[in-house]
């Protein structure tokens, strides 16, 4: 069994990490280098680094914030936010982020996975996917092929109809090499990770699936990756508030027969 992540995820605003509960009531967590530099001390695998205002205010991600990185990091790194066009991610990519996170733009331009995918591999391409659950009691909609949760765009403020599983299998197809699916409605309540979402989606690819929103305890981390069958879990008030260190989690899992990089 390969070895599972554990990936600290920075949302970035004005140039600081911020975290909030559902997606709103935003609260400072501190300063990205500083923070970037203690996971990297307690052995995290990889660092996600959102700009979460970037496509709701119409901007694109900072190269500024990748050159920093690069300079100074030495664990690989995503980094996503108002990427619109194969310039912004070679951007990007040249100034030394090893992967993409591409969400809305994704939405209203699939071919962007395509092409990204063609050019810089599958390899550096993810996809992230914000879902909420559905009022299934209001929906006319009872197909089989229609599941719970729908995908949201721009921070999680746009519905855009989309099938959350459907969309993972396009996204897929299209040359995606990874999922970064965020529960919406457990996202920064710390009562654990949506494990049937993250099990109907996992369950339906070939390419990795980071699970993200939810992260409180260490069994938390556990279950989604056994229960929800994630390749990697994302988390971020647990580690930037110092309930747990990226070490301890994976210390934990690692007595608990889950497969994890060293410590």
């Amino acid at each position: 069994m390969l070895a599972r992540r554990i990936i600290p995820c920075l949302d970035i605003k004005a140039g600081r990490v911020v975290k909030g509960t559902s997606f709103v009531s935003l609260r400072d967590a501190g300063d990205p280098l500083e923070l970037a530099q203690r996971y990297n001390e307690q052995s995290a695998d990889e660092l996600v680094f959102l700009d979460i205002a970037a496509s709701s205010e119409n901007r694109g991600t900072t190269i500024e914030l990748a050159t920093r990185l690069a300079r100074e990091l030495f664990i690989p790194f995503t980094i996503g936010g108002g990427i619109s066009t194969l310039d912004d991610i070679h951007a990007l990519v040249t100034a030394g982020a090893d992967k993409v996170s591409v969400n809305s733009s994704a939405i209203s331009n699939p071919n962007l996975i395509t092409e990204g995918a063609r050019r810089f591999g599958s390899q550096c391409i993810v996809v992230a996917i914000d879902a909420r659950k559905r009022d299934l009691s209001k929906q006319d909609q009872r197909a089989d092929d229609i599941s719970k949760w729908e995908v949201f765009s721009h921070g999680g403020s746009r519905s855009t109809g989309l099938d959350a599983v459907a969309w993972a299998r396009e996204m897929e197809s299209r040359g995606a090499g990874e999922i970064l699916l965020t529960s919406m409605d457990a996202d920064g309540h710390q009562d654990g990770f949506e494990l049937e979402l993250t099990a109907a989606i996992s369950g339906t690819l070939n390419i990795p699936v980071i699970a993200s929103g939810g992260g409180g305890t260490f069994e938390h981390f556990r279950d989604a990756l056994t229960i929800g069958k994630a390749d990697a879990v994302l988390a971020a008030s647990v580690f930037h508030y110092g309930k747990y260190t990226v070490s301890e989690v994976k210390e934990y899992l690692s007595e608990n027969s889950i497969p994890v990089r060293k410590v």
